[in-house]
């Protein structure tokens, strides 16, 4: 993923995006892959900063993605029409971005041309979580999802 890709998502909803663009825009924070709660009165959403097993806890990236929804029966699997309805999404999120008419950050890999830029700019998890295998109750480990803070 490099500058010469273009600049398809400044042009394009997501719904109009072919399936390699909308993979393109994923930056591999790997922050979705983050167990959330939900207060069942509140609605609201509170981050852990435990990963699903599935996920390498350093690159970030699904070790099992193409079978991952077989894997993991709760795994949410993106698609353009329902990006709106998960607010859940980080706000550094490309696909809520997009969504909202907003800019991609100067550190995501179509801008900067550079999958690491994510990892130098302290927006991804990696080395910050545990696996879900070693994390116990999932209580303990609420974190409050600012930058620097997973």
């Amino acid at each position: 993923m490099t500058k010469s890709h273009g600049n398809f998502w400044q042009h394009k909803s997501l719904e109009q995006m072919n399936p390699t663009e909308w993979e393109q825009l994923c930056d591999g924070c790997g922050l979705c892959c983050l167990h959330k709660l939900e207060d069942a009165d509140t609605g609201e959403i509170s981050y852990t900063n435990v990963a699903c097993r599935l996920l390498n806890t350093q690159t970030c990236r699904c070790t099992k993605y193409s079978k991952r929804k077989k894997l993991v029966a709760d795994c949410v699997m993106l698609k353009p029409d329902q990006v709106a309805t998960f607010k859940w999404l980080p706000k550094t999120c490309a696909y809520r971005l997009i969504s909202e008419g907003k800019e991609l950050f100067s550190w995501h890999p179509l801008v900067s041309g550079s999958q690491q830029s994510v990892h130098r700019a302290g927006i991804s998890i990696s080395g910050k979580i545990v696996s879900e295998r070693d994390a116990g109750d999932m209580e303990d480990h609420i974190i409050n999802l600012e930058f620097g803070d997973v």
